[in-house]
């Protein structure tokens, strides 16, 4: 598993790195400095981690420094809007997760225009969505889970990476569909949400 997983990640890399070339060799040899890979998580959270890795491949790749800086908080609006400020010159690229298109749905305000702000690259990682209880939970499937909330509402909660992130949303659709009382706590990031989960008990 670890050795198919190290091709895969190499394998994106070079797909990110021959995205890249191509669109930038008629002007100039890319990148020309270091390049700054703006992360909207904290550490160790899976957005964090692939694009740490995909960078590293790039760094290999293209012969310049491609570091990650984490900038967590206001669901990466702080992230995605630095991004947006930083000069067009390929020298700063943000991984993005599906925040950046649904905050502007979510807050009256966010610091970037996702159409005029932004010129995508590549979509570099896709991730599954898993639902996972603390294992003192007296719940071994989805239908003992949903009992259990039910016979106790307002006591359980739910962690996710921040508001606008994937596992926020599909835990309010699991929330409004099964009209269930359960209270939504976001996190910074998704390491942060797991380790709470995790520390938890009922």
């Amino acid at each position: 598993m670890q050795l198919i997983r190290r091709q895969f990640l190499s394998a994106a890399g070079a797909a990110v790195a021959a995205t890249i070339v191509p669109l930038t060799t008629s002007a100039q040899t890319y990148p020309a400095r270091p390049v700054r890979v703006i992360v909207p998580y904290a550490p160790a959270g899976p957005t964090d981690v692939a694009a740490r890795l995909i960078a590293a491949k790039l760094s290999e790749h293209l012969g310049k420094q491609f570091y990650v800086e984490n900038i967590p908080g206001a669901s990466g609006n702080i992230a995605m809007g630095r991004a947006a400020k930083a000069a067009p010159d390929g020298s700063t690229v943000v991984f993005v997760a599906n925040n950046y298109v649904v905050n502007p749905a979510l807050f009256d305000n966010v610091p970037y225009d996702a159409r005029r702000d932004f010129d995508a690259v590549t979509m570099a990682v896709t991730t599954p969505m898993v639902l996972t209880v603390h294992p003192s939970l007296p719940a071994r499937t989805v239908k003992d889970l949903v009992a259990l909330i039910k016979a106790n509402p307002g006591k359980y909660n739910y962690a996710s990476a921040g508001t606008g992130t994937p596992a926020h949303l599909v835990g309010e659709q699991f929330r409004l569909s099964l009209g269930i009382d359960l209270v939504h706590v976001p996190y910074n990031g998704a390491s942060l949400a797991v380790g709470s989960a995790v520390a938890a008990s009922p």
